[in-house]
């Protein structure tokens, strides 16, 4: 994924200067922008609180783009995120922007190693960056669990943000400590949003997120030179506006009452619903049902298997057990776990379950409207942020 040390995107040239010089084609680049506008423009019809993105927009803008410095840290983590970004499958475009995020610091991909890799991220932290984390930040026992170069975790952490103009917490280690979190967390692991806080802290969230997102997340940055919005847990509303039970190939089976109670039964090899063996769909707010994973081939229920809910905080305490079912997502009269069960029995049932979903999803989002914060800070990297917003804004009232 590192470009050779003899072709890197320099600094005095456009990102489309270095797409040309490195190979790829205008239509490689537009189909590219074409896919990151369905993505990020999702998130504008489901909230109504982005614009919407356009390809000739965003080719525009992340062409005229200049190179930015990137830190990508990983702290107490598995890499599970950084591998989902790499053995996804992507566009010759992909792999370049993966291949830029990588070039400063990332020390899973990059052959340096000891002082000669330290220097480069002391050289990189200098400057205004980018700042991507994986992993958790443990705070016990002075944070001996995770250290690197001799420093702790908080420590790499805080030297690292000093001059960071927004920072990526990436995957659910870093966006509140995931699985080493859970209960009774003997290392007091905690998420990057609770030791950074006095600059934007983008979280995006699952174990691991899926590498487009990941990669949709940073082509924003590029593009229009601030983080996304977000919703009340600082995930990006393009990819996390919406209950991945909203857009799931089995949702007319749970609305028609048709249940697998067993993963081997008839029920399951008809692709019937998961909900009765532990699906946490209902309770999710993913892009997987609606983007899916490796380039758009499957996701976990489509395979067969329950969602397990990783996209939401503390999901290892609170979606567990995994195989049983969830307890009722409550709304006034009737909840989720009541209308399963009326599913099952009779067919009047199917619409008040239907009806009852969909009240869930109002209140839900009721609520996740309320707490979304103000727009984010633009970031001082880019030449004219005024500029740009101010013709983002043109642009948006032509439309």
């Amino acid at each position: 994924m590192i470009p050779p040390l003899d072709d890197p995107w320099t600094s005095d040239e456009t990102f489309a200067e270095y797409l040309t010089r490195r190979g790829v084609s205008r239509r490689q680049f537009l189909a590219f922008c074409g896919k990151m506008a369905v993505l990020i423009g999702a998130g504008a019809a489901v909230t109504g609180l982005t614009e919407a993105a356009t390809a000739k927009e965003i080719a525009r803008k992340l062409g005229s783009a200049k190179r930015p410095t990137v830190v990508w840290l990983q702290l107490q983590e598995c890499t599970g995120c950084a591998e989902s970004v790499l053995r996804s499958g992507s566009t010759p475009v992909d792999e370049l922007i993966l291949e830029m995020i990588s070039l400063d610091y990332n020390e899973l991909l990059m052959a340096t190693s000891g002082k000669a890799a330290n220097d480069l991220l002391a050289a990189a932290e200098k400057e205004p960056h980018l700042l991507i984390v994986n992993g958790s930040i443990p705070l016990k026992d002075h944070g001996v669990y995770c250290t690197i170069g001799g420093e702790s975790a908080e420590e790499v952490l805080r030297k690292a943000a000093r001059n960071a103009t927004a920072v990526l917490a990436v995957g659910a280690c870093a966006v509140y400590g995931s699985v080493q979190a859970a209960n009774p967390n003997p290392t007091g692991a905690v998420g990057v949003d609770a030791i950074i806080r006095d600059r934007p802290v983008v979280n995006v969230s699952g174990c691991p997120p899926i590498g487009e997102v990941i990669t949709a997340t940073v082509t924003y940055y590029l593009t229009y030179g601030r983080t996304p919005p977000v919703d009340g847990q600082g995930r990006p509303l393009f990819a996390y506006g919406q209950r991945l039970h909203d857009k799931c190939p089995r949702r007319a089976n749970f609305d028609a009452g048709q249940f697998a109670e067993r993963f081997d039964d008839d029920n399951a090899r008809k692709g019937y619903c998961l909900y009765q063996l532990g699906c946490k769909g209902p309770a999710t707010f993913s892009p997987c049902s609606a983007l899916e994973w490796n380039l758009g081939q499957s996701f976990p229920i489509k395979a067969g298997h329950p969602c397990l809910g990783c996209t939401e905080q503390h999901f290892y305490d609170r979606m567990t057990p995994f195989y049983k079912r969830i307890p009722g997502i409550v709304v006034p009269g009737l909840g989720v776990e009541c209308s399963a069960n009326l599913l099952g029995t009779a067919a009047v049932a199917a619409s008040v379950g239907g009806v009852a979903i969909h009240a869930t999803a109002t209140v839900i989002a009721r609520q996740r409207k309320r707490r979304v914060p103000p727009e984010t800070v633009p970031l001082k990297v880019f030449g004219d942020t005024k500029k740009d917003t101010e013709e983002t804004k043109k642009e948006s009232s032509e439309h």
